[in-house]
């Protein structure tokens, strides 16, 4: 972090040391943030709702409401398809317009008991599937930010916020947060409890978060998880596969280049990198996420295709359509397929061995039309696996490219080891 940074250039760790020192309060944090988003929000869009007396008034009411807590003091930037009892959750749909859940979502519950404060409620896709919203690339307004936790990342990115929650069935998390330069976590499936989540898909629905920091991942993940922080295994002998994927030439030049002169700067670091190929079925894993979430949110959106289908994008509709075609006999050779793989992979790699691969296909493309394409994400989101992804340099037009780092097995604290090994070993500014 900048030696001499204004409070909403900081991360989670360096706010907190900062309040903790008596250098900085919640309120000078929010009110930083929300000059900030003032200044910026006009030209990105990355807030669905917001009300800025509300949270500086929770920020100054802090002290004497909740005195302490691992997120004490912490604005929050919340998905739109996640419940907030005292924001609506719209779904950047109309058939939700200004509507107002009767209890916050399980995740932002645990937010708030850890002190956080929820400044406000971010840009998404239409139910986080494909059709975008108004939110554009902070370092260029004709391109888009990713998706579909569209907001979170251009937010985060933009120094609005320290945190933001979003979600991913696809690639919505791992792909936006590399877009716009920040360090992005999606957990295993299962880990953060999605009551209280609008549904697309509920054997791929993750929630996950964007912060600055590596420092960050594991104090949200414990708030989230409603655990004990993961400690980093301290990486003594780094092991890293190299996964190109058979979708390997849908990367961008600058891409493929990255992530090949990653390896070898891990290599001459220290690491053991070998290159790794995928067997048979786990060609058949990306589709297969796809015919899930068709079919899925053809069950998830039942009653808004009957009530109010004029009311949903040609997109949306078309995806539902997809899922009404699915036979019950395809889904059950996928969810087979897919089962076979999840338990399969583990064995294709040694102990304490992570995968480095792709974030997305390049840097943010340009145009509002679409949030990118998500080949690099869907794998691993089937997979079940947690997936991270750290900003690494800038591609031909000045935006930011990362690489991911997955964990075959699940291990947070192996993923979390390895990540920060190989950034110290990159010399990456994402610490403190």
């Amino acid at each position: 972090m900048p030696t001499k940074a204004a409070p909403n250039e900081l991360s989670i760790t360096a706010a907190s040391s900062a309040m903790a020192a008596g250098d900085l309060t919640p309120e000078a944090l929010m009110e930083s943030c929300l000059e900030r988003i003032a200044t910026r929000e006009p030209a990105v869009e990355a807030f669905a709702h917001y009300d800025a007396e509300a949270a500086l008034d929770a920020a100054r009411r802090l002290p004497e409401t909740h005195g302490s807590g691992p997120l004490y003091g912490i604005p929050v930037g919340i998905k739109d398809i996640i419940d907030t009892a005292d924001m609506p959750t719209e779904c950047n749909s109309p058939i939700y317009k200004e509507h107002q859940p009767a209890q916050d979502a399980v995740c932002v519950s645990r937010l708030r008991k850890a002190g956080a404060i929820i400044l406000g409620k971010t840009v998404t896709t239409e139910f986080a599937s494909t059709f975008p919203g108004p939110t554009r690339h902070p370092r260029d307004g004709t391109r888009t930010p990713g998706g579909s936790s569209s907001g979170s990342a251009a937010a985060v990115g933009d120094c609005m916020l320290p945190l933001a929650l979003g979600t991913q069935t696809g690639g919505s998390m791992i792909r936006p947060s590399a877009f716009n330069g920040v360090v992005g976590y999606k957990p295993a499936w299962g880990l953060f409890d999605t009551t209280g989540v609008k549904p697309l898909a509920f054997d791929l629905d993750t929630i996950g978060f964007m912060v600055r920091s590596l420092d960050d991942v594991p104090i949200v993940s414990g708030v989230l998880a409603d655990r004990t922080p993961s400690v980093p295994v301290a990486v003594e002998n780094p092991k890293i596969a190299f996964v190109r994927s058979a979708d390997w030439n849908s990367a961008d030049p600058e891409t493929r280049t990255l992530l090949e002169e990653t390896a070898e700067r891990l290599r001459k670091a220290g690491a053991v990198v070998r290159d790794v190929d995928l067997p048979d079925p786990f060609d058949r894993v990306s589709p297969g996420q796809r015919t899930v979430m068709a079919y899925q949110a053809s069950e998830a959106f039942e009653h808004e295709w009957n009530n109010h289908r004029d009311a949903l994008s040609k997109s949306f509709r078309s995806l539902v359509e997809q899922g009404l075609a699915i036979s019950a006999a395809e889904r059950m050779e996928v969810m087979a397929t897919l089962e076979r793989c999840r338990l399969q992979l583990p064995d294709l790699f040694a102990p304490g061995e992570v995968i480095l691969t792709p974030s997305a296909v390049g840097e943010a493309p340009l145009g509002l039309h679409s949030t990118g394409d998500s080949v690099f994400n869907r794998t691993w989101t089937a997979l079940h696996v947690p997936c991270l992804t750290v900003p690494v340099t800038d591609g031909p037009n000045g935006l930011p490219l990362g690489v991911q780092f997955v964990e075959p097995r699940s291990d947070e604290a192996t993923l979390l080891g390895m990540a920060r090994w190989a950034a110290e070993a990159l010399d990456l500014p994402v610490f403190g």
